[in-house]
């Protein structure tokens, strides 16, 4: 018999120093974002599973908790990514003409893990820009998750960029179905070579040699190069090329010391992605902490077919990536029930110091503090005075 104190699989208590660490970076990472002008929403943890999940492919599916609304008998979705919820906002709640940024910060629920130690209750944090079709929100989103992750104190910056236009400039006019492209991409986003070739076999000479190209080109900028020789000089492909060079370069010039990696046959989100997407790591994390891109169609289904960027992150994830914060300082405080020592703990707390009373009996056990001042009775007056 299990015991009633076990949680399921991949979900854990997060527990006070951690929890504090968490918060601090939620506080930070919206600041930041408030910083460039997005603002914040609360979507529900539970929506009508056809919202939750219109427009954005089988992987979500699979990750969606699901269960039967009592009182009306529809099947609900626990969500699993916030940027459906945030689309559905910008096109019916919001409806505005022009440009929206939106920021987010909340759990989100998988019914199977990303990785062998990842949490199935993740702490999403996410940012949208909705209604501009230009480069400058895909920099904008990249430049926002860079600023995201060095505010946590991240460091060794690696940023991977890849598109998914390039697969789908090279495939245009190539009849596979929605099963066999799907192993296709799964042979690129695994480097699997004599896979690739099995499934290629019969498409044109031109397609397979590209495909097996996408297979070589990853590393510095220097693949872009070789992708302009290799691949076919077709306009979506070109124009992918030319946009992540862009983006390269600007993203140079505003993180000079930001190393830049491309892999284009990284096809992670092939379906959910229409353009640029990118994926951010740092030290000493080994998956990548941030990741994004450009995804036109994510309000299609809303019945507003609108431009959108945007990137999420998981800030449990990135906790154990950031700097460990110092022990918040406080004011240790015996208890008493004498009015002026009370009156002199409330003034305290209202001017913002954080204030521990001993209680009768307890010694304080708070690690996530450091007592370097006492509330003491020095002269008949109740005063502070530095811990030795």
């Amino acid at each position: 018999m299990l015991s009633a104190w076990l949680l399921p699989e991949h979900i854990a208590d997060v527990l006070p120093a951690q929890a504090r660490r968490i918060e601090e970076l939620r506080r930070r990472l919206l600041d930041r974002a408030h910083g460039y002008g997005f603002e914040l929403v609360m979507p529900p943890l539970l929506e009508h599973l056809e919202s939750l999940l219109s427009g954005t492919g089988r992987e979500l599916d699979l990750r969606t908790f699901k269960l039967v609304d009592q009182s009306s008998g529809r099947l609900l979705g626990l969500r699993a990514d916030t940027t459906p919820q945030a689309a559905r906002i910008d096109a019916h709640l919001l409806n505005r003409e022009g440009v929206t940024r939106l920021c987010y910060c909340g759990p989100v629920l998988h019914t199977r893990p990303a990785g062998p130690d990842a949490t199935r209750e993740p702490l999403q944090f996410g940012a949208e820009i909705f209604g501009h079709a230009g480069l400058e929100a895909d920099l904008e989103v990249m430049e926002l998750a860079l600023d995201c992750l060095r505010a946590a104190g991240v460091g060794d910056l690696v940023l991977d960029l890849a598109d998914a236009r390039v697969l789908r400039g090279v495939l245009a006019g190539v009849p596979f179905d929605a099963t066999r492209l799907q192993a296709v991409v799964e042979a690129l986003s695994g480097k699997d070579a004599s896979a690739l070739e099995a499934l290629t076999e019969g498409a044109p000479q031109e397609v397979r040699a590209a495909l097996r190209a996408l297979l070589r080109l990853y590393g510095g900028a220097e693949v872009l190069d070789a992708a302009a020789r290799e691949l076919p000089a077709r306009p979506l492909v070109r124009r992918a090329l030319d946009e992540l060079a862009w983006l390269a370069a600007h993203l140079r010039a505003t993180f000079p010391e930001l190393r830049i990696g491309f892999d284009l046959s990284d096809m992670s989100g092939y379906a959910y992605y229409s353009g640029p997407r990118f994926a951010v790591y740092g030290a000493p994390a080994n998956d990548a902490l941030a990741r994004g891109g450009r995804y036109d169609e994510v309000g299609a289904v809303f019945g507003r077919n609108r431009p959108a960027a945007g990137f999420s992150l998981d800030l449990k994830a990135l906790a154990e990536s950031a700097a460990a914060p110092v022990p918040a300082k406080a004011i240790r405080a015996p208890w008493g029930e004498e009015p002026e020592l009370r009156a002199a703990v409330r003034r305290l707390r209202e001017a913002g110091e954080t204030v521990i009373a001993v209680l009768p009996g307890h010694e304080p056990e708070t690690p996530s503090f450091d007592c370097d001042r006492e509330l003491a009775c020095l002269g008949g007056a109740w005063a502070l005075r530095p811990v030795s």
